[in-house]
């Protein structure tokens, strides 16, 4: 099984209005950590430096735990263009009153702290609708490539925004570095608002928020592929979050770094995940996933390990490229699996909550090893995470990751529409709908193991309840109860909720049946006076 990365890693760029807003996404990130970078400055001579310097990440990190899942809720139910469009006006006008107080001289810690956070804010409302948007853009097959070039930007905007920072800082002035920050968000902005819209998906039905969020939870929970991709991910970034949060210690107490020694080790890191993008499709044309998160996962272990046993500079640069390079190989195989399986309707919900599994992993982590490396002692602590690594990666051989590279997502509108002697409103509910089946004797075992791909079809896609009854006196006969909250929730299974591979499901399962099942939608007793229509032959 290939990892299906295109036959080129930059490919994608080839796409004019990619390669426009990735150029767009990298400015942002870099003026991101270079904001970061000025924030801390500000305040290392304020009382209490220590602890402010370390609540300007948790400001720019608590809107990833808090907003995701809303975020991408959002996304999923709006113009993901006009969103975007949107956020980064947002982004300029909180920019914009952070260098006007800066240069009035006005800006305490406190609005400083309310400011990176309601930036952190824009930037996590940001990221699933832009990640969405962009697979819009390329060919499908270029999907884990776009994955690709995402870390690659996150990981370069990483290594290099904070020298930058640093210097403009020490030459211009902080203030310089807010408003290259609120710039980057203007032009990012603007190439957004140049663009020609994606063509709309097929699902047109209105979603209220409320019953947005429950419906992408819903499907999580009901996906076992992308259950096991955010496991994956967390059992490798909670531990591999010791190596980029005590690298600062790794160059001090232990190589005798300065700050500038300190860059070259976050630069090594940035070399790698960058040389990682050029790469991969070579590694993946001969390595599954599995295989690829099992290898790369081991040589980050490794590399942990090695940045603790060994003195010489030279050679933790070299392993730390290799760190890099095995760093966005696990998590953009990753997230270009979740990339290509999410359908279209639920596509920002589900990496927001990829998103928030990485950010909250990547939080927790340095706060866990931050403490172990406090009362264990640094060797012991990154030795430790090391040992975790590995163990994470040789998991992959018992929770392996789903092949999904036969499964068509592409969303499948074949199931007629009800019947019924009266005009529902969208929100009545809650929806019983029956589907009654015959099933000789001699295919109920097959139909059954059939049937359970049916039930998580029906679960992901908008039944709160979903089972399977046999009648007691017709053994043949078999009876699926679904439950829906609204009328509406049902529709949308009708008008493109439903892919190519729930069509495949559901054919499977049909051909153990004797002809077409009779359905039934059942609503509340006093929902109408008038009688429902009858059974519908020809449904699904």
């Amino acid at each position: 099984m290939s990892t299906g990365f295109a036959e080129s890693a930059w490919a994608p760029l080839r796409v004019r209005a990619f390669r426009l807003l990735w150029l767009m996404q990298l400015g942002s990130m870099i003026g991101t950590w270079m904001q970061n970078v000025g924030a801390q400055w500000l305040l290392v001579d304020e009382p209490g430096a220590a602890t402010l310097v370390a609540l300007v990440q948790a400001a720019a990190m608590l809107p990833v735990l808090i907003l995701a899942m809303p975020a991408g809720a959002l996304a999923d139910m709006v113009d993901r263009r006009r969103l975007l469009v949107g956020v980064q006006a947002f982004q300029v006008t909180v920019g914009a009153a952070l260098v006007g107080l800066t240069l009035a001289g006005r800006l305490s810690p406190a609005a400083l702290l309310t400011i990176t956070f309601l930036l952190g804010c824009g930037t996590t409302l940001t990221i699933p609708g832009y990640q969405a948007f962009v697979q819009d853009l390329v060919p499908r097959g270029q999907l884990r490539s776009v994955a690709g070039l995402n870390g690659v930007a996150m990981n370069l905007a990483r290594a290099i925004g904070p020298p930058i920072a640093g210097v403009l800082v020490a030459q211009a002035g902080v203030v310089v570095v807010f408003a290259l920050n609120a710039l980057s968000y203007a032009a990012f902005g603007a190439v957004l608002f140049g663009l020609r819209r994606p063509q709309a998906a097929p699902n047109r039905l209105p979603e209220r928020f409320g019953g947005a969020l429950r419906a992408g939870a819903r499907y999580v929970r009901h996906s076992p592929t992308v259950r096991r991709i955010v496991l994956r991910c967390l059992l490798f970034v909670v531990p591999g979050a010791a190596l980029w949060a005590l690298l600062p210690l790794v160059a001090s107490r232990l190589l005798g770094l300065g700050a500038g020694g300190y860059g070259l080790l976050l630069g090594a890191l940035g070399v790698g995940a960058v040389s990682g993008a050029a790469v991969l499709p070579r590694i993946g044309a001969w390595l599954s996933p599995n295989r690829l998160v099992l290898v790369a996962g081991l040589v980050f272990a490794a590399a942990t390990a090695v940045s603790v046993l060994v003195r010489n500079v030279a050679v933790v640069v070299v392993v730390l490229v290799f760190a890099g390079l095995a760093w966005l190989a696990v998590l953009a195989s990753l997230n270009g699996i979740l990339q290509m399986f999410l359908p279209v309707w639920v596509r920002a919900r589900g990496l927001s909550i990829y998103q928030m599994a990485f950010a909250g992993g990547q939080a927790i982590g340095s706060i866990v090893w931050g403490v172990v490396a406090q009362l264990w002692g640094l060797p012991p602590a990154l030795l430790a995470a090391g040992v975790l690594l590995a163990a994470g990666a040789v998991s992959v051989l018992v929770l392996p990751l789903n092949d999904t590279s036969g499964l068509n997502r592409d969303p499948a509108v074949y199931w007629p529409q009800p019947h019924l002697e009266f005009d529902p409103a969208l929100e009545d509910g809650p929806v019983l709908v029956t589907r009654t089946f015959t099933v000789t004797a001699d295919h109920v075992d097959r139909f059954l193991a059939a049937w359970t791909g049916v039930r998580r079809s029906r679960l992901r896609t908008g039944a709160t309840s979903c089972a399977l009854y046999r009648d007691g006196a017709d053994t043949s006969r078999f009876v699926e109860v679904s439950l829906y909250p609204t009328w509406a929730e049902h529709l949308r299974q009708h008008e493109g909720r439903l892919t190519g591979a729930d069509r495949a499901v559901e054919e499977a399962a049909k051909e153990f049946t004797v002809g077409r099942p009779r359905v039934e939608h059942l609503f509340p007793a006093d929902a109408a006076v008038v009688q429902l229509a009858g059974p519908q032959p020809d449904g699904p």
